[in-house]
């Protein structure tokens, strides 16, 4: 990696076939009031004309765009590489359908200034929803001040990639991003957490979360498709480690959120015949559950039900019963984004 520029924050964009929106989203970052800066997109594989308009970019501001393009590997490789390009003493990642508000790095930046205990900044997220004007209200948990991420991170992502700035030490302590093509973002801020980051709040908007019918990672997801199940596993997996290395317990109601979510997912994968699937799904709820019995409340019936009628049954026999239940279970917490687009 390069050497470290005192002042500068590096802008890391990965794009994949969004020309016009990747030029909005650089010039949200051209357009700070903190002129000390750099941007760095990374191209996954684009088959349209967004390399074109990453190396028209790069040329039309040397020294300050930096271009690269790679194969396609999603979104967790694409930002690594621009990390691992950047010289700036902070960070800021910015998906290519966003953009960042003029003030975000004065904002942050100075915050950070002013808490050097603080290793990231974040702030106010206005999300525009699809054909209907911007929500004027923090979104996500972006809205409360929070010291640290865990333990609310192991029940909901409550702000986005976008929002927060962090000291280029912290991502170096953070480690390379993974491979996973769905909740990299989430399972990188797992490690954030584990770290015991303590953050910053500034109490201002600093990004815009842009609802749009382009293609995103997450459309049309079918989390019952063998890969995206992986997929799934792997990051409860990875996200458990995070929250034991944190010293999350079992018995805290975030942690039991996540243990009732990895038993949903065994019961998903019940549904569609996934024996060794569910094996492992329960494997991972019984160590995220500890020694704390009441979250473990439906173990023991549903893999006995699956010793029985087989998992495929039970799976179809338990989605019967979810539709025909009232509400959500005791363990279950409302994520952040459900009612913030209303």
């Amino acid at each position: 990696m390069s050497d470290v520029v005192p002042d500068l924050v590096s802008t890391i964009i990965p794009a994949f076939n969004r020309p016009a929106m990747l030029r909005e989203a650089v010039a949200s970052v051209f357009a700070q009031t903190y002129r000390s800066f750099e941007v760095i997109i990374v191209d996954d594989g684009s088959t349209d004309d967004t390399p074109r308009v990453g190396e028209t970019l790069a040329k039309s501001n040397q020294g300050v765009v930096h271009f690269i393009r790679k194969g396609n590997s999603g979104p967790g490789p694409t930002r690594e590489a621009g990390r691992q390009a950047a010289r700036g003493e902070f960070i800021q990642y910015l998906d290519s359908d966003d953009l960042l508000r003029p003030q975000k790095f004065e904002l942050q930046v100075q915050a950070l200034r002013d808490r050097p205990d603080c290793g990231a900044a974040y702030g106010y997220i206005c999300v525009h929803p699809l054909n209907r004007p911007p929500i004027e209200k923090p979104y996500k948990g972006s809205g409360e001040t929070r010291e640290t991420l865990f333990p609310w991170l192991l029940a909901d992502r409550w702000w986005n990639t976008d929002c927060p700035l962090f000291r280029r030490s912290v991502c170096d302590a953070v480690g390379p991003w993974t491979d996973l093509r769905w909740s990299q973002d989430w399972e990188y801020d797992g490690r954030v957490a584990a770290l015991g980051t303590r953050l910053v709040h500034v109490k201002d908007f600093v990004c815009d979360e842009r609802h749009h019918t382009e293609v995103r990672q997450t459309s049309h997801a079918d989390w019952t498709a063998p890969e995206r199940i992986a997929a799934r596993i792997r990051f409860f997996t990875l996200m458990l480690d995070h929250a034991e290395r944190g010293g999350i317990p079992a018995s805290s109601p975030q942690r039991q959120h996540f243990t009732r979510w990895i038993f949903a997912t065994a019961r998903k994968c019940a549904y569609v015949g996934a024996a060794a699937d569910v094996e492992t799904c329960m494997r991972l709820a019984e160590l995220s559950a500890g020694d704390c019995g009441e979250v473990r409340q439906g173990f023991s019936a549903f893999r006995s039900l699956c010793r029985w009628i087989g998992p495929r049954s039970t799976g179809r026999l338990l989605a019967l019963r979810e539709r025909l239940k009232r509400g959500p279970g005791r363990h279950t917490l409302q994520e952040s984004f459900a009612s913030d687009l209303r």
